[in-house]
């Protein structure tokens, strides 16, 4: 009888060992560069899968109904998203990296342009910048490239509002808003 309490007892405190659950990192601040700017970013860790990731750059804008004299100008941004890296587990068991938080995610980014909080880099000295407001439902996915660098990719469609009164035009404007991103970074 012993033995087999004994036997159970084992085999109950091994299964409690190998099913530790895979976790986001506690921290992780980085930059990023894609086709269309430059970002500086941390995550906070919220759960074992959820972390919040808190971002400030430049973004680039091709909108040619509230920026007519200009091809292409760079915004300051800023940007929360919480995101669920919903696959850290099977990334483990399958012996593949979750450092820096690498895995599959779904999110939502939250991002800000605000008229105040705006440096602009155009070839116009007038340009006024409409503050906008856009939510983005997201899935991407993040991998390391060897210790320090990183490649992410995500895709999702949401919403803007651009608040074009505020900045002189005749009315607001609500629209879709895609979030098609490339990015490469480096992890500190």
């Amino acid at each position: 009888m012993k033995k087999n309490l004994l036997t159970l007892i084992f085999l109950w405190i091994t299964l409690i060992v190998t099913s530790q659950e895979a976790s986001v990192e506690k921290s992780v601040f980085g930059i990023q560069a894609g086709f269309s700017g430059i970002w500086a970013h941390t995550e906070l860790k919220l759960s074992n899968q959820i972390a919040l990731r808190g971002e400030l750059g430049f973004d680039g804008i091709w909108d040619h109904e509230f920026y007519e004299e200009t091809d292409f100008l760079l915004v300051t941004v800023l940007t929360v998203e919480p995101r669920w890296y919903y696959n850290l587990n099977t990334r483990t068991n399958k012996s593949k990296r979750i450092d820096g938080n690498s895995g599959n995610f779904f999110s939502i980014k939250t991002s800000l342009r605000h008229s105040d909080l705006l440096i602009v880099l155009d070839n116009e000295e007038d340009t006024k910048i409409v503050t906008n407001l856009s939510i983005i439902p997201t899935w991407g996915i993040r991998r390391n490239i060897g210790k320090h660098f990183n490649y992410e990719t995500g895709i999702g469609i949401g919403y803007i509002h651009y608040f074009g009164k505020d900045a002189g035009f005749p009315k607001n404007k609500d629209e879709t808003a895609i979030n098609l991103h490339l990015r490469i970074g480096y992890r500190f």
